[in-house]
């Protein structure tokens, strides 16, 4: 394995590339309104600009670490930076919603190379395990920062200049990291990669699109619909037989032993729910800033800006606790933060609207921002180095996943008691059911990170190690 004698130059460029990724999959959120307005669209309609993404994203995340970690991880990760920035271009040029749409899927393509390539690329340049705990808490903050950080860039660009600069962003900074990533990071491979597995892809390919399109579409359709049932059962059909398969292979796409170690699982799980619940609010809020309250693109990114601001600020910090007192503090911290935030705003309360919406805002960035580097943490501690990528591509997918389904749900919610982005009971009525769906993710992952990462969880990993001392590798 190559070394690298600048190993914060390397974490900054990994850390710009998760950037525009992230930010990617939110900075569409206060351009809805315009893309609806200019393309005729449905709220459905719309929402598949964002789902076409995230579920792009998620879908390929694990195809890409795995192909990295077999052809070279730097060269996988300039290509991918290739590929985003020239989906970017696409889409900033696109006619209409459905080239839009395909638009996205392309840029989400070239997404899925960098997240969990950034992520193998730190874990083998930043080897000692607390100088590796801090910059993945440094990574995991800009994680949270991006998706968070889009509605605010998003909303500068739409008020004043189009809907179409959104994308123009992405252009020179893809160019400039791909200059970085040649002249500073070191080319590093998997000393037994693993070899492609096309059964597994197509069916993580469509358990997640049959999920995403059941949901979005249940609103249009009904949830009774014969189109909306086949196509929910049809996804858990997918997905065990995806177990199945997986369990019978050699080298799997999704190696399932990894879900034998209770961090891990627990990890994973926290991980779809946070990002199903930032995903929903950041949807619902940015709808509800401009649609109800009047705001303009801007002023929606600005009213939400103490969100990402808590997440600049909270989520390092967390890398540090993190690696000195392990992962449960931080999941504890942060998941009774978003609690607190969602009942803040799903319950009536005696404050002022203005500065009720700000709090809600800024406990919702703070314990997001405590999350991100355990929840990291949690899922590649004890994996070895060649395993850290494919670790850290299952959380970044159900990462992505969950703002598919958090935009997917939330949306549908909207959908369902409004079809007029305007204030009125409807609208009202929604915002309050996805705040609850917010808490609601919110004690899960509390309850969640609690129990995976006790004495009950690190007594199961004790014993399993023992009882199968040739898969101690796997387990954290």
């Amino acid at each position: 394995m190559a070394t690298c004698s600048r190993p914060g130059v390397v974490l900054a460029i990994c850390c710009v590339s998760v950037f525009i990724v992230g930010m990617d999959s939110s900075i569409l959120n206060v351009a809805l309104p315009s893309i609806k307005r200019d393309f005729g669209a449905s709220i459905s309609g719309a929402q598949w600009t964002l789902d076409a993404y995230t579920l792009t994203l998620a879908s390929f995340l694990m195809l890409s670490a795995s192909t990295a970690d077999r052809i070279g991880r730097r060269k996988v990760f300039q290509t991918g930076l290739v590929v985003f920035t020239f989906g970017s271009l696409l889409c900033s040029l696109a006619p209409s919603l459905e080239a839009l749409t395909v638009f996205r899927a392309i840029q989400a393509v070239g997404g899925s190379m960098l997240n969990p390539v950034a992520m193998s690329i730190i874990t083998n340049t930043f080897t000692e395990p607390r100088e590796r705990a801090r910059a993945i808490g440094v990574w995991g903050g800009m994680v949270g920062v991006s998706v968070a950080a889009g509605p605010l860039i998003g909303g500068a660009l739409v008020e004043f200049v189009d809907w179409r600069a959104v994308f123009w962003v992405n252009i020179p900074i893809g160019i400039a990291a791909f200059v970085l990533a040649k002249l500073h990071v070191p080319e590093s491979r998997a000393p037994q990669p693993r070899k492609f597995d096309p059964a597994g892809q197509i069916l993580v390919i469509a358990a997640v699109f049959l999920l995403t399109f059941g949901i979005i579409e249940a609103p249009n359709a009904g949830w009774g619909a014969p189109q909306t049932v086949l196509s929910l059962v049809a996804s858990v059909v997918c997905l065990c037989v995806l177990v199945v398969v997986e369990l019978r292979k050699q080298e799997p796409l999704i190696d399932v032993r990894f879900f034998r170690s209770p961090p891990f699982s627990g990890a994973t799980a926290i991980a779809l729910l946070m990002y199903t619940a930032q995903g929903g609010f950041l949807i619902v809020n940015t709808l509800y800033l401009q649609a109800v309250l009047g705001f303009s693109p801007l002023e929606a990114g600005l009213s939400i800006l103490p969100m990402p601001a808590m997440q600049a600020l909270f989520g390092p910090i967390s890398g540090r606790v993190v690696g000195r007192y392990g992962p449960r503090p931080s999941l504890a911290i942060g998941s009774a933060g978003s609690v607190c935030a969602g009942l803040l705003a799903a319950v009536p309360a005696e404050l002022p609207l203005g500065l009720r919406m700000y709090v809600c805002y800024a406990l919702m960035g703070f314990g997001l921002g405590w999350m991100n580097a355990a929840i990291t943490t949690t899922a590649v501690s004890g994996m070895p180095n060649a395993q850290a990528g494919v670790a850290a591509s299952i959380v970044s997918t159900m990462r992505q996943t969950g703002v598919t389904l958090g935009v997917a749900v939330i949306g549908s919610v909207i959908a369902m008691h409004t079809t007029v982005l305007a204030p009125g009971p409807g609208f009202t009525a929604a915002y309050r059911i996805s705040w609850s769906i917010i808490v609601l993710c919110g004690l899960l992952v509390m309850t969640i990170g609690l129990v995976t990462t006790g004495r009950w969880a690190q007594r199961a990993v004790y014993r399993h190690v023992h009882k199968h001392p040739l898969e101690k590798m796997w387990h954290p």
